[in-house]
């Protein structure tokens, strides 16, 4: 199974769930900013990584997990890729796209404008970072949400 979790530009929320889910980061408490900026990807993508999908690693049952940075179109984005399934004759039910924006915060997204899109990364950074923090307990939920969702298949 692919499961691909996207945000607006692949850096923050995406990268971070993404990491809950593999065990990157512990999912029973807060991760540091140590361990937040040792993760791949993230505050670091620019704007020509949108939309590229970036394999993170597999899950302990095999699954492939990616992230995916779609700015605002991500629903557009799953729609596309349902159809190049669809003719391809790829099994919809092997692909599972999660938004991870609902989880997302004022701080993430003012850090995460002046990191990647200014930036201004001394400024920006500190801030997304604090605000990924402050959101991890949202982000810990969307994983378990998914990894219940993938049971039950």
């Amino acid at each position: 199974m692919k499961i691909v979790y996207h945000c607006y530009g692949g850096s923050h929320s995406s990268v971070t769930t993404a990491a809950i889910h593999l065990g990157y980061l512990p999912n029973h408490r807060r991760p540091t900013s140590e361990e937040l900026m040792g993760l791949p990807f993230f505050d670091k993508q620019i704007d020509k990584d949108h939309g590229k999908f970036n394999l993170m690693g597999k899950d302990e049952i095999g699954n492939e997990v990616y992230i995916c940075g779609c700015r605002s179109l991500g629903s557009k984005v799953e729609k596309t890729l349902q159809g190049v399934a669809k003719i391809t004759n790829t099994p919809i039910d092997d692909m599972i796209f999660i938004d991870t924006l609902n989880g997302v915060n004022n701080l993430m997204r003012v850090g995460g404008f002046l990191s990647r899109k200014l930036k201004l990364v001394s400024m920006g950074r500190p801030l997304v970072l604090e605000g990924t923090i402050n959101s991890f307990n949202k982000f810990v939920d969307m994983v378990g949400e998914v990894k219940k969702n993938i049971a039950q298949r």
